[in-house]
């Protein structure tokens, strides 16, 4: 270790600990020592320090072996709370954790259409918040993930037709002001981007883009393990997308070309599946009753493919990334043979022979993003830990920082 004051010291030897327990849980003494590298006594008296400023608290005992109980130490999740929200067109999902990424309660409320939609989400926050014991204003941070872009020069969200009511104003200032607390708008294809390089198949991945081909279409790009955001915001909206339409079944669309969103929507894909002989009442299901149908599916999940592959195309020629991952219900529900597909598809219309791969992370991937985007800002803010040592991305703007 570097020579400095002592209070620098104990201050580098602190977050340390802080950061193997938030890294591994309920840690003893002794593990805790082999992990740091400190010796007995430090550790006794770095974890008496952290105790004494209710960083840490004790945790029950661990028991086993011959020897006595060891002592427990976690770190004190009491001492901040945050919320990570999935808002979509139709809802609103809402987790309130604390500052050790435990997960207080859930809440899920329908959203309007256009009209008091502010007000509908704050009223989901605060009765998420009540559940948990909290009001809105003791949240030290709060993640949005949405479909769309919020704007840096203005705060205004773009690229999210399908949310109206969320148009001309700013919105995470807006947000910060109604739930008096900081508050984050990142789109939702990116936090699920920040979710694949926590726990999915990119933690070791520099350059990737995940495509979500689907409702609401939409990519996040990745470049040297930090999102590409783009001068407006707008990098990965990829929904207006003009592409033409490689499908071998005649449906009435125009060869000529359409957008990206418009081919692979709910509706769109049903109306393939139809003049394949498949009846489903949405995209998904579409898929599943194809893979189902066996052989007499499969001319459905080749046009599929091809019109999924047209867009990953442009993304693959521009960027020429390392990984493409698809995510989302089609995706999910197309499992290891859409995605195959769409592989042989890729080949035949660019010059990289880039791997794609189904995304991991399943679920509630935007809402676990949004999760681990809070927590990073808010352990920077309490524990002076950088982002990268609790999740490896910078995390959103906060409403009414510099970006």
């Amino acid at each position: 270790m570097r020579a400095g004051s002592p209070r620098l010291l104990r201050e580098i030897n602190d977050r340390a600990a802080i950061e193997a327990l938030l890294r591994n849980g309920p840690l003893t003494r002794s593990e805790l020592e082999g992990l740091i590298g400190l010796s007995k006594p430090a550790t006794a008296q770095l974890l008496t320090r952290l105790e004494a400023g209710d960083s840490v608290v004790r945790n029950g005992l661990r028991g086993g072996g011959r020897g006595p109980r060891a002592q427990l130490w976690s770190v004190n999740g009491a001492l901040a709370h945050i919320a990570a929200v999935d808002l979509t067109p139709e809802t609103v999902d809402i987790a309130i954790a604390d500052i050790s990424g435990a997960v207080l309660t859930e809440h899920k409320a329908p959203m309007p259409a256009k009209h008091g939609v502010l007000e509908a989400f704050v009223s989901a926050v605060g009765k998420a918040c009540g559940q948990a014991g909290l009001s809105a204003d003791q949240l030290l941070h709060v993640v949005v993930g949405c479909p769309g872009a919020v704007n840096p020069a203005n705060g205004e969200l773009a690229y999210a037709p399908h949310l109206p009511g969320w148009s001309g104003f700013d919105m995470p200032g807006r947000l910060r002001e109604q739930l008096a607390t900081s508050v984050s708008v990142e789109n939702d294809v990116n936090l699920v981007a920040l979710e694949e390089m926590v726990a999915g198949r990119a933690t070791r991945v520099n350059d990737f883009v995940v495509i979500w081909p689907a409702d609401l279409v939409g990519a996040a790009v990745v470049v040297n393990g930090s999102l590409l955001r783009g001068a407006s915001g707008g990098a990965g909206e990829i929904d207006g997308l003009m592409i033409p339409d490689r499908a071998a079944a005649d449906t009435d669309t125009d060869r000529s070309g359409g957008t990206y969103g418009e081919l692979l929507s709910s509706t769109s894909i049903c109306k393939l599946a139809r003049a394949h002989g498949l009846a489903a009442r949405n995209g998904h299901g579409a898929v599943r009753k194809a893979l189902a149908a066996g052989p007499a599916g499969r001319e459905f999940m080749v046009d599929l493919a091809k019109r999924i592959a047209t867009g990953v195309a442009s993304v693959v020629a521009v960027l020429d990334p390392e990984l493409i991952l698809l995510s989302g219900d089609i995706a999910q529900a197309g499992g290891t043979t859409l995605n195959d597909l769409v592989a042989a598809e890729l080949r035949q219309l660019v010059v990289p022979r880039t791997p794609i791969q189904l995304a991991l992370v399943t679920g509630k991937p935007v809402r676990s993003g949004a999760l681990h985007s809070a927590l990073a800002v808010a352990r920077e803010q309490v524990f002076g830990l950088p982002a990268a040592t609790t999740a490896p991305f910078r995390g959103p703007v906060v409403a009414g920082s510099p970006r």
